[in-house]
């Protein structure tokens, strides 16, 4: 599929806010080489304060930030400027964060990785329309993975905790956290 073909409105400006700073960096070039004028932040904070004195057209935000949530600043944008589009990135994939952030006034939520191709389908959908599916899902282990992840940090890396919850033997819990994540 390649570059998008959608067209980005009269208004190009574009609030990147995620607290992995290699990721940021990649992301921003890749942005500004589709047209956009990226302004980048790496906290909560920082995404306020900028959401708050120059609201952008589109945002690309991470859910979870050393500093907070994420959503905090969309929920900022979104009272400066409601006809924003916003992306919510996350590395957890979750159904029910999902819908809050849908709620709170994303336009779209996609689990990390994501791509910039992806990232800009996303944010130049029509609101009547979906994106394309992503070029690169997450495979269904990857996914299985983030879960258990997710359940695993949640319950504060306690493993018997985690393995009750995900209805799991212990040790076959402790063997799939000492492997890598998948592809």
């Amino acid at each position: 599929m390649g570059e998008s073909t959608m067209e980005i409105g009269p208004d190009k400006t574009l609030l990147l806010v995620d607290d992995d700073e290699p990721f940021l960096r990649r992301l921003e070039r890749a942005m500004e080489k589709r047209g956009f004028e990226v302004d980048a932040a790496s906290s909560v904070a920082e995404g306020i304060a900028k959401a708050s004195v120059k609201p952008s057209a589109y945002a690309v935000i991470d859910l979870r930030l050393e500093d907070g949530n994420g959503l905090d600043v969309v929920e900022r944008l979104r009272e400066k400027r409601p006809d924003s589009k916003i992306v919510v990135l996350t590395g957890y994939g979750a159904i029910a964060t999902a819908v809050a952030a849908v709620k709170i006034g994303a336009t779209d939520y996609l689990s990390k990785p994501a791509d910039a191709n992806d990232i800009t389908n996303a944010l130049l959908c029509k609101e009547d329309d979906l994106p394309p599916p992503p070029e690169n899902p997450m495979s269904a282990d990857r996914v299985r993975w983030e879960h258990i992840q997710r359940v695993y940090e949640l319950c504060d890396r306690n493993v018997s905790e985690t393995a009750r919850r995900l209805n799991m033997h212990r040790r076959t819990l402790q063997r799939i956290l000492a492997k890598r994540s998948p592809r």
